[in-house]
C-alpha cells in the first residue's frame, strides 16, 4: 500500500484568495483599529494613528527579515528586551592565555614531541659524534686518493 506524501509542508495554504490565514487575520485586524480610530478621534488625529498602525499590520502580513517572517522577529526582539541578561567577564593573564593558544596549536597539527634542552644537547652531541667520524673517514679517503695519485704519477 503506496502513500502520497505532502511535497509543500512549510507552504501555508492561501485561503482568502492570495492571502493565507494568517495575513488575513493581521490586515482585518489592523483595518478593524483604524475603523475604531477614525470614528473615536477627529480625522486629523485619526490619520496620524492609522498610517503607523496599518504599516505595522502590513508589515505583520508580508514583511520577513532573512526569510523569517516579521513576527517571529518582533518575538525575538521581546524576549531579548525582557529576559534577563547575564554578561560574564574574567579577566586572563596574558601568559596563560598564549600558552593555551600554543597548545591549542600543537593540538591541531597532532602529536608534537617536546625537545627538553637535555635532549636537544644530546642531538646536537650525538649529530657533532657522527660528523667527526665520517669526517675521520673522508679525509683519509682523501689521503688514500692523494697517494694512489702520487705514486701513478712516479710510475
Amino acid at each position: 500500500m503506496r502513500f502520497q506524501v505532502p511535497q509543500f509542508i512549510e507552504v501555508e495554504d492561501k485561503i482568502f484568495g492570495p492571502l493565507t490565514f494568517k495575513q488575513f487575520v493581521y490586515i482585518v485586524g489592523g483595518a478593524g483599529v483604524s475603523f475604531i480610530i477614525f470614528r473615536a478621534l477627529p480625522l486629523f488625529f485619526a490619520l496620524l494613528l492609522i498610517a503607523p498602525i496599518m504599516g505595522f499590520s502590513l508589515a505583520l502580513a508580508f514583511y520577513k527579515i532573512n526569510d523569517r517572517p516579521f513576527v517571529n522577529i518582533l518575538e525575538s526582539a521581546f524576549n531579548y528586551l525582557l529576559k534577563g541578561k547575564l554578561y560574564l567577564w574574567r579577566k586572563e593573564e596574558r601568559l596563560e592565555k598564549e600558552a593555551r593558544e600554543a597548545a591549542f596549536r600543537t593540538e591541531e597539527l597532532g602529536a608534537v614531541p617536546k625537545l627538553t634542552e637535555g635532549k636537544l644537547k644530546d642531538i646536537a652531541w650525538s649529530l657533532d659524534v657522527q660528523e667527526s667520524i665520517y669526517a675521520g673517514e673522508k679525509r683519509e679517503q682523501k689521503a688514500r686518493a692523494l697517494n694512489t695519485q702520487s705514486s701513478d704519477l712516479k710510475l
